[in-house]
């Protein structure tokens, strides 16, 4: 129960809903077990069994509470019987039993009203802060987990934890109060009959919580397998027409369908346990209102320690424990299974997060010297990608990184932007190791330009502000000329204003590109990293985006990592990168003149 004890924190802004609850919880558990009792006096003035009683009653103390209350309301009986006719006792009785029956329900109506502000309260809280904890983790926390996954614990673990409160709030305040009461009232009527339930209660929690043992272990496997299908829909959806192309829709299918047929069958064995609780308790409850029945009619027919309206009030009060310990063994399999599901929030709410601004971090909003990487060594996991690298960008230049594929190009972009930390060595700012930096300050210092172009379901507008939301349409519409977009922008039909889909689908890719360095040109950040940003582009596209790069490059400090050699050729210096290392740097031409390894790379896609 630890995480979900931690949890709980999130319930703590609405404690005055939980206390409002609770008050009304146990006003519900009072007027239930009034509601019953309220049933002897009429009884027994139908059946004409009331004890006559002419002297009002006077209060000596609580150990005659009992005898003082019925042979008060013996003696109203009486008195009203005789003044105003027994039509008049019932109809009164009638009014009281209707009016203790409404507050019942009101109050059970008002815990349930103030408990809802409280579960969706915690459902917003523990969304927002799982969203928050999503966007804060690094990139290597979703190099080893499935996006579906991350999106079942968001979903449907928060509501099975949302769900799991109420749950204890009934199982702590509602039901067991309401069998507490029903069980002090029915030991007033007959003690020996009370003893049978109390051996009923300690037995059959036994066997419920037997029954229960194993179900968070299957809730935990079966919301496992939800983040799996879920992952296979995300996967599916992404790269449809590789599927269709390649005619894999039915190894997906397979792949899908396996999933859910595990879900399937975790789910089932896990509703059969909770179905199973409801049944057996009323079994059991059953089985001793059976002996109650025996052993209380011998009471009331043959001993007669028992008046008929006494046994028929307090066999009511015995059914009524029923529903409330149904109550507690159906919240125990919830809590149970809510108990599974805060296990998986909590792995990710408690997730360390390396990448983080220290205490008492830099506060820097200008970029006035060099960028200074020095000797640094970094490998994912045991691969080892940069090797004593080491290298200096002075303002206002060009420098482009080359070489194949896996030769750390893009790791040195992720380690300029904090997205990974460096295992050793510094890169470095003006002097300042970046890690000293406040992460916010840092990369509002720089721009990136990747080679997929990530843009959002949303307009033209909100996709191109996304740095700088403040920005007015001229400054926009600025942005969008620099970066050759602006053209096929206004053709749009509702210009600035167009959705362009999930992931800018009703794009081409040449102008989801040009929207991207337009982003990037009205966020106007002093340094520009460029990971390979036309290697997907066609040649006229390719033409398009270079024009828009080379505009934006101007006058500003770029990093450009480079696979199409033909648009780096004006950078001021050009590093040669070869498993981690660097093997050549300088000018396009010095390097062709070396003719080492760069020559052999352009004479290579020249061939091409």
């Amino acid at each position: 129960m630890s995480n979900f004890k931690k949890i709980f924190r999130f319930a703590l802004p609405y404690k005055k809903y939980a206390y409002l609850n609770i008050l009304f919880n146990v006003l519900y558990a009072v007027f239930s077990t009034l509601s019953f009792m309220a049933l002897i006096p009429m009884i027994s003035v139908i059946f004409d069994d009331t004890k006559k009683v002419y002297t009002k009653p006077v209060y000596t103390g609580i150990g005659d509470l009992k005898d003082y209350l019925g042979n008060y309301l013996n003696y109203y009986v009486t008195i009203t019987n005789e003044t105003k006719g027994v039509e008049f006792t019932l109809a009164t009785m009638v009014a009281i039993i209707i009016s203790i029956f409404l507050l019942k329900n009101l109050f059970n109506y008002l815990a349930l009203f103030f408990a809802t502000y409280l579960r969706n309260g915690v459902l917003r809280d523990l969304r927002n802060a799982m969203y928050k904890k999503v966007i804060e983790l690094p990139l290597s926390f979703y190099s080893e987990k499935r996006k579906g996954d991350v999106i079942a614990r968001m979903s449907s673990d928060v509501n099975e934890v949302q769900q799991s409160y109420l749950s204890i709030l009934e199982l702590i305040v509602k039901e067991p109060l309401s069998i507490i009461f029903a069980i002090v009232v029915m030991a007033m009527i007959s003690l020996k009959l009370t003893l049978f339930v109390f051996i009923f209660i300690p037995v059959s929690g036994f066997i419920i919580s037997k029954i229960g043992k194993s179900l968070k272990k299957k809730s935990g496997r079966a919301q496992t397998e939800q983040g799996m299908f879920l992952s296979i829909i995300e996967e599916t959806l992404g790269g449809l027409k590789v599927i269709k192309s390649f005619t894999a829709e039915g190894f997906f299918s397979k792949k899908f369908y396996d999933s859910t047929n595990r879900h399937y069958n975790l789910s089932n064995k896990i509703l059969n346990r909770q179905n199973l609780a409801s049944p057996l308790s009323e079994f059991m409850g059953i089985t001793v209102i059976a002996i109650l029945l025996w052993y209380g009619g011998h009471m009331v027919l043959v001993e007669h320690t028992l008046k008929g309206a006494s046994f028929i009030g307090y066999m009511g009060l015995a059914y009524q424990i029923l529903t409330p310990a149904k109550a507690i063994s159906k919240a125990s399999y919830d809590i149970k299974k809510g108990n599974a599901a805060a296990d998986r929030l909590m792995e990710v709410l408690e997730q360390e997060n390396p990448i983080t601004s220290k205490t008492d971090a830099i506060e820097k909003t200008t970029f006035d010297s060099n960028i200074s990487i020095e000797n640094i060594n970094f490998s994912y996991e045991k691969e080892n990608v940069l090797k004593d690298f080491s290298l200096v960008v002075p303002k206002g230049q060009t420098v482009a990184l080359v070489g194949q594929s896996g030769s750390g190009k893009s790791t040195i972009a992720n380690l300029l932007t904090r997205f990974y930390d460096v295992q050793e060595g510094a890169i470095k700012i003006d002097g300042n190791d970046v890690r000293d930096l406040k992460l916010e300050s840092l990369r509002g210092l720089m721009g990136l330009v990747t080679q997929d172009s990530i843009l959002f379901n949303d307009t033209v507008r909100n996709n191109v502000s996304l740095g700088k939301p403040e920005a007015s349409d001229d400054e926009i519409i600025e942005a969008l000329k620099v970066a050759n977009a602006y053209e096929f922008v206004i053709g749009l039909p509702d210009g600035l204003d167009t959705n362009i889909g999930d992931s800018g689908n009703k794009l081409s890719g040449g102008q989801k590109q040009r929207l991207s360095i337009a982003r990037a040109v009205l966020k106007n950040p002093p340094i520009m990293i460029l990971d390979e940003a036309t290697s997907a582009l066609d040649t006229e596209s390719e033409r398009l985006v270079q024009e828009a790069l080379e505009n934006m490059m101007q006058n500003r400090t770029s990093v450009v990592i480079a696979h199409r050699l033909s648009t780096i050729q004006k950078a001021d210096k050009i590093v040669v990168m070869k498993k981690g290392r660097i093997v050549e740097q300088g000018t396009h031409d010095e390097l062709i003149t070396l003719d080492g390894t760069y020559k052999k790379l352009v004479m290579m896609q020249s061939f091409e």
